[in-house]
């Protein structure tokens, strides 16, 4: 491995990690509003989260350049008032992961948020706890597998993002020249062969690590009790 491959593995892990960070909570918030919320709109809702599992990426790529580049809405607002940029910036990177992994870490979360007993939640109130001690002692740490497999999920599939990522922040050296991005550049040039085997068996390592973690987590939740993620 070269110093610049090694490059490529952290600037991988560190967008991927921030990614996640970045979904964690509004990933459980729309899990929690699709497994126990009824009000107008919701299957509209549910189509609109699992939408970037359909589109082609390019074009989810395409939409974040146009709301968060330097002069769509978005980019703009955050530049005034935070001097935060993610164009060309591996902070964009993440940004287009976190979107990719968002349907995969809402899908866990909620099979697991469906999974809880409703009625351990109505022995609780019905002893005198209110509605956020009754979520923190019951339904957090009966959900927390399936949120954490949710996480190692988004993980995977950030650690695999591509097509969103190199039409939004290109491919820059140092800067969001992730792991699949710096395949693609190698296949372009002859005789690369060793570097992209070496940079795709650490993506089959990483990706392979991850689901079997997420799997994992998921089968902590019990036979029938939300099933596989995948």
């Amino acid at each position: 491995m070269t110093a610049e491959e090694w490059s490529i593995i952290l600037l991988s892990l560190k967008v991927s990690l921030l990614a996640v960070l970045l979904t964690l909570p509004v990933a459980f918030a729309l899990a929690w509003l699709l497994a126990r919320g009824r009000f107008p709109g919701k299957l509209l809702l549910d189509a609109v989260v699992h939408l970037p599992l359909v589109l082609p990426p390019v074009v989810t790529g395409w939409l974040l350049l146009i709301a968060f580049g330097t002069n769509g809405p978005a980019g703009r607002l955050l530049a005034d008032w935070f001097g935060l940029s993610f164009m060309f910036r591996w902070t964009g990177a993440a940004l287009a992961a976190a979107i990719m992994a968002l349907p995969l870490m809402v899908r866990a979360m909620r099979l697991s948020i469906e999974s809880v007993d409703q009625r351990l939640e109505g022995a609780a109130r019905t002893l005198g706890a209110g509605p956020a001690r009754t979520f923190l002692s019951i339904t957090l740490p009966l959900a927390i597998p399936g949120v954490l497999a949710g996480a190692v999920l988004g993980f995977a599939r950030s650690i695999g993002e591509f097509g969103a990522t190199i039409t939004f922040v290109s491919n820059i050296p140092g800067e969001t020249r992730t792991i699949p991005i710096a395949i693609y550049g190698a296949l372009q040039i002859p005789g690369n062969e060793a570097e992209v085997t070496r940079l795709a068996i650490i993506a089959v390592l990483l990706s392979l690590g991850a689901l079997l973690v997420s799997e994992l987590l998921t089968l902590r939740m019990g036979p029938g009790k939300g099933g596989h993620v995948l």
